[in-house]
């Protein structure tokens, strides 16, 4: 595993996949994926492939759970079984029960959720193919296909993760990086708003190497932001340009 960990970055700062130190992976957004929802987007991020379904809002069952005062949000974050080299369970595990609860609370602070008493919201992230960050790339995703939706939002919320490697710190870790590496500090960001929703820290660092994570963190989030809106206008450019087509037919 030593020998392994001292390859990860070489003596020229270049990580094992190519990258600087401050690089994100390649990313690709994509709005409006699943017709039979009423939002959905899919991220390719690296090599993580994720889709999320939005449904909602809607009448909450049980009747007993729904909120007088303010619609509830429910996430369920789910790994294929063939997500993984080694082939997972299909059964929920803690640690998806755990990240279902991250991705909700990353995502509420963005929703006008007093607007929808007694009503209920429906996120079903489903991790396709995973190579780390996940959590990070199903908020991006998630908050895009709740703006697919037609759910009125604050903000997008985007995600990112930074974190140590071999005394470096570095942007948006994959999977090698994440298992070998010192630290893990994930962060969910609504931009316009310059407000943090998720801020976390696995194992341990340095004040300057936290404050460092957290800054190259949010610089990630700011340039994913810039595509979620992108691939937001481009669904409706689309819609547009079809809308166009069939006036002239």
């Amino acid at each position: 595993m030593s020998e392994k960990h001292e390859k990860l970055i070489d003596k020229k700062g270049i990580r094992l996949d190519g990258r600087k130190a401050d690089e994100l992976r390649p990313l690709k957004l994509e709005v409006g994926v699943i017709p039979n929802a009423d939002g959905s987007a899919y991220i390719e991020h690296g090599k993580n492939k994720i889709l999320v379904g939005v449904f909602g809002p809607r009448e909450v069952h049980p009747k007993h759970l729904s909120r007088s005062d303010r619609m509830v949000l429910k996430c369920r974050y789910h790994m294929a079984p063939f997500s993984v080299p080694e082939r997972k369970s299909p059964a929920p595990s803690r640690r998806e029960v755990e990240l279902s609860k991250v991705i909700r609370e990353s995502l509420e602070p963005a929703l006008f959720l007093e607007l929808y008493p007694r009503t209920g919201i429906d996120v079903f992230v489903e991790v396709l193919q995973a190579d780390g960050g996940t959590r990070c790339a199903s908020i991006t995703a998630a908050a895009l296909a709740l703006a697919d939706s037609g759910i009125p939002m604050r903000d997008l919320v985007v995600a990112c993760a930074a974190g140590k490697v071999e005394d470096t710190v570095v942007l948006d870790l994959y999977d090698a990086e994440d298992k070998l590496g010192a630290a893990d500090v994930p962060v969910a960001y609504m931009p316009n708003l310059n407000a943090v929703t998720l801020l976390q820290m696995d194992d341990i660092l340095k004040p300057e190497e936290f404050e460092k994570a957290v800054n190259m963190a949010m610089d990630g989030c700011k340039q994913i932001y810039t595509l979620q809106k992108e691939a937001l206008k481009n669904k409706y450019m689309k819609i547009k340009e079809e809308t166009k087509e069939e006036a002239e037919e």
